[in-house]
């Protein structure tokens, strides 16, 4: 029964309803699959008849999902990319011929360090690979023995996953930035400024954190924590001009330093250094075109590196 419920499925609809769970509108839906919008309200139509249920309904001037429509957006995004990996497997991989698109997770810290030598890359020797790169979120992270099934990996620094494919990239250490206004702070950074001066921090979750503000509470120093934030870029401009402190990696607090206006001191503890690794799902472990990703992010991880021991 349940092969011939397949055989009369329009496996076609999984993209839609795919973007239609991600947009909740129709025209948008349409704009994101490169479709007529007459196409994609069809579409719907015939979800909704698959289904039993409206999945979008109007709340004012909006849609909303139905409650199945929200029960369907993990699994229809597993199955999209199982389809993907299906029929994007070949024997071998060719880099300068492939037109495989790669899905990676990454911070904008690992995204502004890795990524933009990731797509130079690619344009050097592998010019019609697509990339796709979404930000890290908590969520994904809490669950991802699952969703790595969704995505070709994610770019993590060691400490958040446990039991799943690594292949380490490189290391990197914490920093502290504030003002250069910040008339209470000298030449140097003490642990009495680190305890007395209001905080941004990196997220402030279990599974999501900046391991060196972290490892202060381990040292009795609970930070008085002032402004919460999702993006490692957002950081050092929301220190500046104010009597703020946070810490964020080197090699971006150093990149940012001038265009943000901050200054860049060394911790006063022994920081915990960042590890980078790239997780991935087993089930990518024999597929050439995964393989070679792997390999490419390895070696931009060495010269990354290399850069550092040049002390460039």
């Amino acid at each position: 029964m349940a092969r011939a419920t397949l055989r009369n499925l329009d496996l076609n609809l999984l993209p839609t309803l795919d973007a239609l769970l991600r947009e909740r509108n129709v025209t948008r839906a349409a704009e994101r699959l490169g479709l007529s919008q007459p196409a994609v309200s069809a579409a719907l139509g015939r979800l909704r008849r698959h289904f039993g249920d409206e999945l979008l309904h109007r709340t004012g001037n909006q849609y909303e999902l139905t409650p199945l429509a929200q029960q369907l957006r993990a699994p229809t995004e597993l199955a999209l990319a199982g389809v993907h990996r299906v029929f994007d497997a070949s024997p071998q991989f060719e880099p300068a011929l492939s037109d495989r698109t790669f899905r990676l997770m990454m911070s904008d810290y690992a995204t502004a360090v890795l990524g933009e030598r990731l797509v130079r890359r690619l344009a050097e020797v592998a010019p019609h690979v697509r990339l796709v790169l979404r930000q890290t979120e908590p969520e994904f992270v809490d669950n991802a023995a699952e969703n790595l099934r969704t995505v070709d990996g994610v770019v993590l620094p060691h400490g958040f996953l446990t039991d799943v494919p690594v292949t380490d990239l490189f290391d990197d250490t914490w920093v502290c930035v504030v003002s250069p206004d910040n008339d209470r702070v000298g030449d140097e950074l003490t642990m009495a400024d680190v305890a007395a001066l209001p905080w941004v921090v990196m997220w402030d979750l279990p599974t999501a954190f900046a391991p060196a503000a972290r490892q202060l509470r381990m040292l009795g120093v609970e930070p008085r924590v002032e402004i919460t934030a999702d993006s490692f870029l957002a950081v050092p401009f929301l220190v500046a001009g104010t009597q703020r402190i946070a810490v964020l990696q080197a090699r971006l607090a150093h990149r940012l330093a001038a265009t943000a206006g901050v200054r860049v001191l060394p911790c006063p503890w022994d920081a915990v250094p960042v590890k980078e690794g790239f997780w991935w799902h087993p089930s990518h472990r024999r597929d050439p075109a995964h393989e070679w990703l792997r390999r490419t992010l390895r070696q931009i991880g060495h010269e990354l590196a290399e850069e550092t021991t040049q002390g460039l």
